[in-house]
């Protein structure tokens, strides 16, 4: 029985860097070998290899169809972006192929499609996953079957004129209560540039005009929000995953942040391009007013995988990139001075109304792909697990 001679059946993906698992983007080749060792000769019809990717969301929802009687919804959907298939070892016609004891590599090689895929990504409704499986094909015995994955990751450049424009804005609401109204409160924000990568600081630029007869708490918050989406349906994850507080604004007093830092934790790059599932990042600028709701300003964030290069120079600074890129990509989570709070403490109640809309249009990222860092799947792929909590 082939069970007993197999000692090893593996797949191994060849590495630029010992140690260190391999990370692909369009149009790279992957490329690697299936390891046989047997503890004795076999026969063998043939050895095939399948490498598939794809994006799938899945979810549940209960409906109500009258007082007594419920049911359960189902939404799905997928988007295939690999399928490739490769025969490594194929007997002729009736002939079998006879293998004889000890080890036996069969190498293997397959380009991925030129056009933009998406970054592996493992979410609470939906998962970006690529993959490679070989299956082992012998006379009247069952087929053995071997999968591995492997990481894809989009490069999203940030030294591009979409992602160094500045971010700023401003917003005011009348604070009041009932039919009581304690003033005005204004925020006015902007920070440098739009894209940013993990491990950065972010300055926060602002400016809170407290005008009511009450004190107000500015806090900043950096959130991401996980958008699956199925059959015209839209499911949402949104979580803090940075926060920022100030000190307190009293009543008729104007507070002024000059850069205030908040940092940037190892997380994800965004995901801009898939059909089924986003992943987007907002700064959001934000003033607790006691007894009613709270005012808060959103400024976009892109979260790339290529960093700022040092010198604003594209020829002078891409070999000084990789220096760069490899100290923030090996940092530890930051410690927090206090817990990120729950995100339904941060959004309004219109605000969470307008998060069950219908989803903000694609943003073009086409022309700002290059190819990636290499080292940024070690924290990508095997950063912590998150430090803060996830709520529909």
């Amino acid at each position: 029985m082939i069970f007993g001679k197999l000692k090893k059946f593996d797949i191994v993906f060849d590495s630029p860097e010992i140690d260190s698992p391999p990370v692909f983007s369009s149009g790279d080749v992957v490329s690697g070998k299936v390891v046989l060792d047997l503890a004795g000769e076999c026969k063998v019809e043939s050895l095939k290899l399948h490498a598939e990717g794809f994006a799938k969301v899945y979810w549940t929802e209960s409906r109500s169809a009258g007082s007594s009687t419920a049911y359960t919804q189902n939404y799905s959907d997928e988007v295939e972006y690999l399928n490739r298939r490769e025969v490594l070892l194929q007997a002729d016609n009736a002939e079998l192929i006879l293998l004889p004891a000890g080890r036996h590599e069969f190498p293997f090689s397959f380009q991925l499609p030129d056009e933009t895929l998406v970054t592996s990504f493992e979410g609470k409704h939906g998962s970006v996953r690529y993959w490679v499986k070989v299956k082992l094909h012998r006379p009247w015995a069952t087929v053995r079957k071997i999968k591995k994955e492997f990481t894809v990751i989009e490069p999203i450049d940030i030294n591009t004129p979409a992602l160094l424009a500045p971010q700023a804005g401003s917003k005011d609401k009348m604070a009041r209560v009932w039919y009581h109204n304690f003033g005005q409160v204004s925020i006015t924000a902007k920070i440098d540039r739009k894209g940013y990568t993990p491990g950065e600081v972010i300055p926060v630029f602002a400016e809170f005009d407290n005008a009511t007869s009450r004190s107000v708490v500015p806090k900043a918050y950096i959130t991401q929000t996980q958008t699956f989406l199925a059959r015209g349906t839209m499911k949402q994850k949104q979580a803090v995953v940075a926060t920022l507080s100030g000190d307190v604004v009293g009543a008729q007093r104007r507070e002024t942040w000059h850069g205030r830092a908040i940092k940037i934790p190892p997380v994800g790059p965004s995901i801009l391009q898939c059909r089924i599932i986003k992943v987007e990042y907002m700064l959001r600028v934000c003033v607790d007013v006691p007894g009613t709701s709270k005012l808060c300003l959103e400024l976009p964030l892109v979260m790339g995988t290529i960093p700022l290069h040092p010198f604003g120079s594209r020829t002078s600074s891409v070999s000084s990139q990789y220096s760069v890129n490899l100290e923030w990509l090996r940092m530890a989570i930051p410690e927090q001075p206090e817990p990120p709070p729950d995100y339904s403490s941060v959004v309004t109640d219109e605000e969470a109304e307008q998060n069950t809309m219908a989803h903000r249009p694609e943003e073009d990222l086409s022309g700002i792909m290059e190819h990636p860092l290499r080292a940024f799947v070690q924290e990508f792929r095997f950063r912590p697990p998150p430090v803060y909590c996830e709520v529909s």
